[in-house]
């Protein structure tokens, strides 16, 4: 890896190209095109954003990753909201994927958000590569994803403390903070200001309808 790698917080004027970053990083991934770029856009705008913890990466002046935070919180089984945050979408470049950066990225935005006070981060991702970070399944804290009927898989649901002892004797439900929900028509007349690619649809894929 080049050692010209520099980890900031994303400046207001570049919004347009990381947006963009996102599109190129999640098009035809897990649906016929996407909608990452288009809930990034929305996000910032939300009360729940955290503007400190909103990175970007860059590799000899280029930017090639990006990850932000939100608050979240999980309703415990003995009424008290656990304040918490969740993250993403987290990006590295497609030409830059496989070499390292996203685990730099991802361990360093975390290491912020510890810093920042954060106590728990949820999320949804692949144990595989969240794993190597420290995530483990939510399950393992008594973390139940809202809307999941027990015994379903829950896999995809993950969760690290990132103050040790931060999630002793919580049990309760997480919910997707309501600002990653995001209307398709909204995301495809918002796709329009973006280079022309095409939408395939492909093996792996999630969403196909």
């Amino acid at each position: 890896m080049s050692d010209q790698v520099v980890i900031r917080l994303e400046q207001e004027n570049e919004h347009h190209a990381v947006e963009n970053l996102v599109r190129e990083a999640f098009w035809n991934v897990y649906r016929p095109g996407c909608l990452e770029h288009y809930v990034l856009h929305q996000l910032r705008s939300d009360p729940a954003f955290v503007p400190e913890l909103d990175f970007v990466m860059e590799k000899d002046g280029e930017l090639i990753g990006q990850n932000m935070f939100m608050q979240a919180e999980i309703q415990a089984d003995d009424g008290q909201a656990i304040p918490i945050m969740t993250m993403g979408p987290i990006s590295i470049s497609p030409d830059c994927k496989r070499q390292g950066y996203g685990k730099m990225l991802l361990d360093y935005s975390l290491e912020k958000a510890k810093e920042l006070g954060c106590g728990a981060v949820c999320f949804e991702g692949d144990i595989n590569f969240y794993g190597k970070s420290g995530f483990t399944y939510a399950s393992e804290y008594g973390i139940r994803y809202h809307g999941l009927p027990e015994g379903e898989d829950a896999s995809f649901f993950l969760c690290k403390e990132l103050i040790p002892g931060y999630l002793d004797n919580v049990s309760g439900e997480y919910a997707t903070p309501n600002g990653y929900m995001v209307d398709e028509k909204d995301a495809e007349a918002f796709d329009e200001a973006f280079p022309p690619k095409e939408k395939l649809v492909l093996p792996g894929q999630l969403f196909q309808a």
